[in-house]
């Protein structure tokens, strides 16, 4: 297991304790709350960047890496219902998206081809980011109310945006065909030799 998978999993550990923060009532709990979140977040960033400079970029990374942003999210933006912070027809609409995008690129995993993440898709989850560090701390900070509120509405648009561009890309053969990984070299050894002269390539 590389660096960068280590990464990813270790921002879906986060989960659990994300979640048990953000319902522990206690003196600066919300800061905690926010720390951990945002460690997880920074994992995020670290995981692409390391798999790009180590040439350490796996299929398994790939599909691994949106799932674990998802959960963490989902997770924090479900919580945050729960809390009465945010409404929940627009959770709805967020993790319906998560779940209508993960089986989307299961399908195209399934038919051989990566539905890789789109700038919408990426831009939206830095404003998930945003908006959720605002929410949890309105109750510390009431002016940044209103601000939670528009970052909320921009979450919905580009969730809801992204995932018409996915769905879009997933319709047209032509630019499937140009997300399709390519496949990996066979190298076929000589009987007597010992060890491969070429290594395989892991697909992207």
């Amino acid at each position: 297991m590389n660096l960068p998978i280590s990464l990813t999993l270790l921002r879906i550990f986060f989960v659990p304790l994300l979640v048990v923060l953000l319902f522990t009532k206690g003196r600066n709990m919300d800061l905690w709350a926010v720390g951990v979140f945002l460690l997880a977040a920074v994992t995020d960033l670290l995981d692409g960047w390391l798999a790009r400079k180590r040439s350490q970029i796996t299929t398994l990374g790939i599909l691994l890496d949106p799932i674990a942003d998802k959960l963490l999210t989902s997770a924090a933006f479900i919580s945050l219902v729960e809390l009465h912070l945010v409404p929940a027809w627009m959770v709805v609409v967020i993790v319906g998206r998560e779940l209508a995008v993960s089986g989307l690129r299961a399908i195209a995993s399934a038919q051989g081809w990566i539905l890789a993440a789109s700038d919408l898709g990426k831009t939206k989850m830095v404003f998930q980011v945003v908006a959720i560090t605002v929410i949890v701390l309105e109750g510390r900070i009431t002016a940044i109310r209103p601000l939670g509120d528009v970052l909320l509405w921009m979450v919905v648009a580009f969730a809801l945006a992204s995932a018409a561009q996915y769905f879009r890309l997933f319709w047209k053969p032509e630019e499937r065909r140009m997300k399709r990984p390519a496949p990996s070299r066979m190298v076929i050894l000589p009987m007597n030799q010992k060890e491969p002269e070429e290594k395989d390539v892991a697909a992207r």
